[in-house]
């Protein structure tokens, strides 16, 4: 029972999430470390994928539970230095969008992937999210800090 009620929960949050990506604000006075901290955890969005990444490689377990999050962690610098450097990457909020859709679907449904798989769908994703934190970043933010 108490799995169901989990699985329809994270079903109607991926449904409603689309519109959450695009709640990015300018950070015009950001500096520093908070900032680039209030950045991902500030956002709803970020929040979510963060969350569904770390659940579906609960999920899949084994070494999944460290080896999908990292993925996500290391492919989101990656899209983080592309969006710095000034590098286009066309829909954004549309990966940011998709990647809690799909990431709540593969939650809710239970996906078994393989751990390579997992970590090729969350990088996909990480990609567009580290992408919005670096080209978001204000000049003022203090680059090496702030990321």
């Amino acid at each position: 029972m108490a799995r169901s009620l989990l699985r329809a929960a994270v079903v109607a949050a991926a449904a409603l999430a689309p519109s959450l990506a695009l709640a990015h604000p300018g950070h015009g006075d950001a500096f520093g470390f908070a900032a680039g901290v209030g950045h991902p955890v500030g956002g709803l969005d970020h929040v979510l994928a963060m969350v569904l990444a770390g659940v579906f490689a609960y999920q899949l377990g084994g070494k999944a539970i460290w080896a999908v999050p990292a993925a996500f962690l290391g492919v989101m610098a990656v899209g983080g230095a592309l969006g710095m450097a000034g590098v286009a990457l066309p829909f954004v909020e549309t990966g940011i969008a998709l990647s809690i859709v799909v990431l709540g679907a593969a939650v809710a449904l239970g996906v078994k992937a393989p751990v390579a798989a997992a970590m090729a769908l969350v990088g996909v994703f990480a990609v567009f999210h580290g992408f919005a934190h670096g080209a978001e970043a204000p000049d003022t933010a203090a680059g090496a800090a702030y990321a």
